[in-house]
């Protein structure tokens, strides 16, 4: 299964590819701890494990593709995370491929509202 949507915040691409990759400012939108860096082959955790994968390729301020990782999948599942400016904002365009059927509910949930939407509360919110 896929989940595709795009996303309007207030903030340009440089700060959202800050809050997606970096683990102090994934920390205070998420309220938990996080592993990440923005170099591909790295391996990653967010919400204490909850998600946990690889990136797989990092155009920094454009793009983020990340392999997340479920048991038993014959092909990986990939999210892919671009950025595109527009006005005094940025359109954040999320495609995540190969969802296991048990989990689509909660993934598309999780990416709408706790993943890119507290991402665009924590900038919306903070000014």
């Amino acid at each position: 299964m896929e989940v595709k949507f795009y996303q309007y915040i207030e903030a340009v691409p440089e700060e959202i590819f800050l809050a997606l990759t970096n683990p102090f400012t994934i920390e205070l939108w998420s309220d938990s701890p996080a592993k990440m860096d923005a170099n591909e082959g790295t391996e990653f955790e967010l919400w204490g494990g909850d998600i946990c994968g690889k990136n797989i390729k990092v155009v920094p301020n454009k793009e983020l593709v990340q392999e997340w990782y479920f048991d038993g999948l014959a092909e990986p599942s990939i999210a892919t995370i671009k950025l595109h400016a527009h006005k005094a904002g940025t359109n954040v365009e999320v495609k995540h491929i190969n969802i296991p059927d048990d989990a689509y509910e909660n993934i598309d949930e999780g990416w709408r509202k706790y993943y890119i939407g507290a991402i665009k509360r924590f900038f919306e919110e903070e000014l």
